[in-house]
């Protein structure tokens, strides 16, 4: 391969088109035209001797050689970008960029409302997008750039995703106001064992697992709970106890920001569970990224009290 003939516009177009699979969208992404992204494109395959990118449909489908280019390939660009950058400084007035962040519902709620509101006094060219957390798979979806960080639960990465903690998260059961099977059990007091595993339960899973941190615990002291509906939403479960005679284990600060109407209760667990750290994570190549790192210290500041409150 000649690298005379390489230049970094062709290497942003690579970049570009293995994150939209779409010429015309690789366009739109780096301002060049399609034609113009075709003719960098072509100069590639010459380059590299391999088609790179085969259209299927109306997607530009990633040849194995160019899978293998496009890790290194992203790094290069980032490490130039951050050369380049020297001591600049972020002015969020006029900065004009997307972040795209991936977590339960409970994000969507507890998290994204003041953050938009941060983001309309001081930054109004930010967008914010929050994905469902049931998109999975957080290596792959950090390594292509789909997403900037995961607000998760403990994961098992690899060495090149950073993270930083954003709370602990006590768990807590949540029951309608009124509920026949919790009669003699006042709010604020632990559910007796034996009336909590025969209770009917609803539990959060994203993939259906009927397993949780709580049965982790319950087996502890060899015993199981009777779950009888899992739902990928934290709002759903809510609705669900609201209205029937189903308990739930949720995080406490699901059940902190559960609006009122809905006439639930909170109640204590009668086992010791682990409070799990939820972690912010994001790829190691944007850890002195002006922007990412401004974003993700607006996060920490909108979830500072909810850090204070678990002791976090």
């Amino acid at each position: 391969m000649n690298l005379n003939a390489l230049d970094l516009n062709l290497l942003r177009v690579f970049d570009a088109l293995m994150r939209e699979r779409s010429v015309t969208r690789a366009g739109e992404r780096i301002g060049l035209s399609q034609p113009a992204v075709s003719a960098a494109l072509n100069r590639l395959r010459h380059l590299v001797g391999d088609q790179l990118f085969v259209r299927r449909g109306n997607d530009m489908v990633p040849t194995p050689r160019a899978e293998d280019l496009a890790a290194p390939v992203r790094s290069a660009l980032a490490e130039i970008e951050k050369a380049f950058m020297g001591g600049a400084r972020l002015d969020p007035a006029t900065a004009e960029r997307t972040f795209t962040f991936m977590g339960a519902d409970y994000f969507s709620m507890r998290l994204m409302p003041e953050l938009a509101r941060r983001m309309a006094v001081a930054a109004p060219g930010i967008v914010l997008r929050l994905l469902d957390s049931a998109r999975g798979d957080v290596d792959r979806l950090l390594q292509e750039d789909l997403i900037d960080a995961a607000l998760e639960r403990p994961l098992q990465v690899p060495e090149w995703i950073s993270s930083e903690l954003l709370f602990t998260s006590p768990f807590v059961i949540i029951a309608a106001k009124g509920n026949p099977g919790l009669d003699g059990v006042a709010p604020g007091e632990a559910i007796p064992l034996d009336l909590f595993c025969a209770m009917p339960q609803a539990i959060r899973s994203i993939d259906g697992s009927l397993n949780g941190f709580v049965d982790s615990a319950l087996a502890g002291v060899d015993r199981r709970r009777r779950v009888v509906l899992a739902l990928p939403h934290f709002h759903g479960i809510a609705l669900s106890v609201a209205a029937s005679g189903l308990i739930a284990a949720v995080p406490q600060q699901v059940a902190d920001i559960l609006p009122e109407h809905l006439g639930l209760a909170v109640y204590r667990l009668p086992v010791a569970v682990p409070e799990p750290a939820v972690r912010m994570y994001w790829h190691a190549r944007h850890d002195d990224d002006l922007g990412h790192r401004w974003i993700r210290a607006e996060i920490q500041a909108v979830l500072q009290p909810v850090q204070a409150a678990s002791g976090g």
